[in-house]
């Protein structure tokens, strides 16, 4: 018998359909809720409600801004001939944290993906390309995550650019293979930077 009230099984549910959480933590996190002051739970609420309507991608470099354009392509201190090419927007939160790292950003929103019916078509490439076809770019640089769908996409978008006439180039050392780019440490990921190889 499951003593569970069918409000706490939904809310585990829900819980365990998020990225990393098992059974065993969704518990723990349905347990803190359910005894946490009401207060914090309604800001709670009232937070992930809003969050869809407040945050979206920015129309230019497709990064996370509740402004658009976002406060990076907006930003006339960056460096607007160097573009960093990220897999998905949260990459570049990563990145910035490095401190090392000052020019625009394009977020392709996921990797190229053929067994999983992912293509070009349903990445921002085009909207990059267009990017590097209006713009008056020094270089491009492909921080794809170092997996075989990562570094699938870097070649594929390396020959696109090239063929555009723009110098592309990948970071270097630091970077495991099969790791993800937004795991890695800041020092770690500040080296990679820094030591970029042309592609």
């Amino acid at each position: 018998m499951d003593l569970r009230p069918r409000p706490v099984r939904a809310l585990l549910e829900h819980l365990e359909r998020l990225p990393g959480v098992g059974p065993r933590t969704a518990q723990r996190l349905a347990e803190h809720l359910l005894t946490v002051d009401p207060g914090e739970i309604e800001a709670f609420a009232g937070v992930l409600a809003g969050l869809r309507h407040s945050v979206r991608l920015c129309s230019v470099c497709c990064l996370l801004t509740e402004e658009d354009p976002c406060a990076v392509c907006a930003d006339e201190g960056r460096d607007h001939d160097l573009i960093l090419v990220v897999e998905e927007p949260t990459t570049a939160w990563a990145v910035e944290a490095t401190g090392e790292y000052h020019g625009l950003y394009h977020a392709l929103l996921g990797h190229l993906s053929p067994l999983h019916g992912v293509g070009p078509e349903d990445l921002t490439i085009s909207r990059l390309e267009e990017r590097c076809r209006t713009g008056n770019l020094r270089e491009v640089i492909l921080a794809t995550d170092p997996t075989v769908e990562g570094e699938t996409t870097a070649l594929f978008i390396a020959r696109r650019l090239q063929a555009l006439g723009v110098e592309v180039s990948r970071p270097a050392l630091g970077i495991p293979v099969g790791g993800e780019v937004a795991a890695v440490d800041r020092v770690t990921l500040a080296q990679a930077l820094q030591l970029r190889r042309r592609v």
